[in-house]
């Protein structure tokens, strides 16, 4: 905070007093002086804020020096804004504060026009007229201190002073408007423990109401509209005002106006307090179910809670799962050398066989590597036997050979624990083994005959077989199966035969395609590419975030009316045509005369109530609300229609 100007006295202030906070030279312990002054602080020296009535803030004040008066109330206005900051600690302090507000109430009483334009004020008035806006500015900040606001609500000048400025000044009057903004803020503050006369005690209503609802309605400043709703709302939620409630209030005409402008959230947030504050009274709630502005309110305040829900779209797939039928893989074995092609081989002297093994035995493989021994070991595994006839070549020229054959094959050597020395780009060749799908398996696996290319030769095959045969057993493989029949043996025999593959159909496919209306015929509808399956969802809004302020007391509202529009649905019934009356319960007839015309009309309006949840079902399902307490209400009201519907019908004819 920068440091303020010192008052005009402070020079004749003694020197005990303030300690080292006022030294301009201070004396270091070795005696020598500081090159550099210390910086003094201030608003809250002990100086300043001594608790007692030689207050030096006070007594300046009290003095109507000018200057002094000035820095007093400099320094209060910052003061004021702190916590720590009692108006009780300094006696006198709020009589000192009133005097030039309520000089300033009493000029524009008598009609002084302190802001003319014609004519220029005199320096004199616009120095006491800033004097009495300061003075309040520090009533009103001091007010926010819960202590401060009992001690003000209390203080006799403090209420004379509000009422005169509320009853004097001119919200149409720039000058008066901030005096009447500032004015009603206080009273905000003072409200929770200010108590209005009795309703029965005046035919007139309070100053204080009567003029705020005023300007609740009629003014077009929003400086002073949202400080008005909130401080009638503070006054009528103390009980021991309740009887200053009415139906037809002004301030409920201008809150139920403004609430359509959602973008104005403090102002809305102000008329939906007010609404809520003047609906908790059950009186005041029955009689606004006969409100004309019923239904449009509480389509408003729904709306205001769909515009403020933050959802998303959540999709959730309800298709069921899609088992696709893969392609039957075709293992795949190394290339071995056997019979004929293994005779040839033997027979060639070397290098030459070794050249014909590789280029036989390997192929070229992208990614695959061997390691240098695997060649060795395969190599001295197949010709070991042979070596008599012709001599093996070294290791080495093994491995020479592979890069002969296979010249983009890359002798590399892979570090870590252990080092491979491997040849990459070449691998095993590979064959299918789809062919032993078709191997006769007859005589319990001991058939010699080589595997067979389809199964009809297969078929032939084992009819020889079972036409040799005198066993009644299938002598299929380690088969159980025993039939002493040959036609039911030769059926059996099928069910060993592997079918021919045929490409696997899509699942999702149908059996036979319908074309739609239009569609161009397909000359091959069975090669066609099959249509892709179905994806049902489902897609559903969730909320993901709380509920704000307004939206809470929108509902709160919604609540209330809700309730009241069916408070005599859980009723115990009365005597009548129809009813015994409830057990126990002793009726008087004259009550019952006396209360009839108000039964009459609370049923009145429980029945417009009922019409109006009825007729904002739509808007009621579409809030989605975070809260599973707060969604239940709204389910509740939600279904209100569906419970009895006829009886709703009936109602509203």
């Amino acid at each position: 905070m920068a440091t303020a100007a010192a008052p005009p006295n402070a020079s004749t202030r003694p020197a005990a007093t303030g300690g080292a906070y006022y030294r301009t030279n201070a004396t270091h312990p070795s005696g020598t002086s500081s090159s550099r002054p210390q910086i003094t602080t201030d608003d809250y020296e002990p100086w300043y804020t001594q608790p007692s009535p030689s207050n030096r803030m006070l007594l300046s004040l009290k003095s109507e020096i000018p200057k002094e008066v000035e820095w007093a109330l400099d320094r209060l206005c910052r003061l004021s804004r702190n916590e720590q900051f009692f108006v009780r600690a300094i006696p006198g302090l709020i009589d000192a504060l009133c005097q030039w507000p309520e000089w300033y109430v009493n000029e524009r009483a008598q009609g002084r026009k302190l802001d003319s334009i014609v004519f220029c004020s005199s320096p004199e008035d616009v120095q006491l007229r800033r004097h009495a806006l300061e003075s309040l500015f520090v009533l009103r900040n001091a007010s926010f201190n819960d202590a401060n606001a009992v001690e003000l609500a209390t203080h006799r000048r403090t209420q004379n002073l509000l009422g005169r400025a509320l009853t004097f000044l001119d919200d149409q009057s720039d000058i008066d408007a901030e005096f009447l903004v500032n004015c009603i803020e206080l009273l905000h503050s003072c409200a929770p423990t200010l108590v209005l006369p009795p309703a029965s005690a005046s035919p007139t209503r309070p100053i204080h109401l009567a003029r705020l609802e005023n300007l609740t309605l009629h003014s077009t400043n929003r400086s002073l509209i949202i400080p008005s709703l909130l401080t009638l709302t503070l006054l009528l939620h103390n009980p021991k005002n309740a009887g200053h409630f009415s139906a037809t209030s002004p301030a409920l005409t201008a809150g139920l106006r403004y609430l359509p402008l959602f973008v104005d959230t403090p102002l809305t947030t102000a008329c939906l307090e007010f609404l809520y504050a003047h609906l908790s009274n059950s009186s005041m709630c029955q009689a606004f179910l006969l409100h004309p502005e019923l239904r449009n309110t509480v389509r408003l305040l729904l709306t205001l809670i769909i515009s403020e829900q933050a959802v998303e779209e959540t999709s959730v797939e309800i298709s069921a799962t899609v088992d696709i039928e893969s392609v039957p893989s075709v293992e795949q074995k190394n290339y071995e050398l056997v019979g004929e092609e293994l005779d040839t081989i033997v027979a060639m002297p070397e290098p030459e066989r070794s050249l014909k093994w590789l280029k036989t035995i390997f192929a070229t493989h992208p990614t695959g590597e061997l390691t240098q021994v695997e060649f060795w070991n395969l190599y001295k595994d197949t010709f070991t036997k042979y070596a008599a006839d012709h001599p093996m070549l070294a290791a080495a020229d093994v491995i020479k050979n592979v890069t002969v054959v296979f010249p983009h094959a890359q002798a590399m050597v892979i570090q870590g624990p252990p080092q491979k020395f491997v040849i990459r780009g070449i691998d095993r060749r590979k064959v299918a083994t789809s062919e032993e799908r078709f191997k006769c398996l007859w005589d319990r696996s001991s058939c010699s005959a080589a595997p067979l290319s389809t199964a009809r030769e297969l078929w032939s095959h084992l009819t020889d077989h079972l036409a040799l045969s005198t066993s009644e057993a299938c002598l299929w493989g380690q088969c159980p199966y025993t039939n002493s029949a040959t036609a039911e043996l030769t059926r059996h025999l099928m069910t060993h035969i592997a079918p021919t593959t045929q490409p696997p159909k899509y699942p999702g496919q149908p059996e036979i395609p319908t074309p739609s209306t239009g569609a161009v015929s397909d000359t091959a509808p069975t090669t066609r590419v099959p249509p892709p399956p179905p994806n049902p969802s489902i897609k559903y809004i969730t909320p993901t975030a709380d509920a704000p302020n307004r939206t809470l007391i929108a509902l709160l509202i919604i609540r209330i009316l809700f309730r009241a529009s069916f408070a005599s649905v859980d009723a115990a019934p009365r005597a009548d045509g129809d009813h015994f009356g409830f057990p126990g319960v002793l009726e008087e007839m004259e009550e019952e005369q006396q209360d009839m015309s108000t039964d009459v009309q609370s049923m009145e309006g429980e029945l417009c109530g009922r019409r109006v949840f009825v007729s904002v079902r739509d808007l009621l399902n579409s809030v989605k609300l975070r809260d599973a307490s707060l969604m239940n209400w709204i389910n509740e009201m939600a279904d209100v229609g569906l419970q009895h519907p006829t009886e709703m019908e009936d109602d509203e004819d």
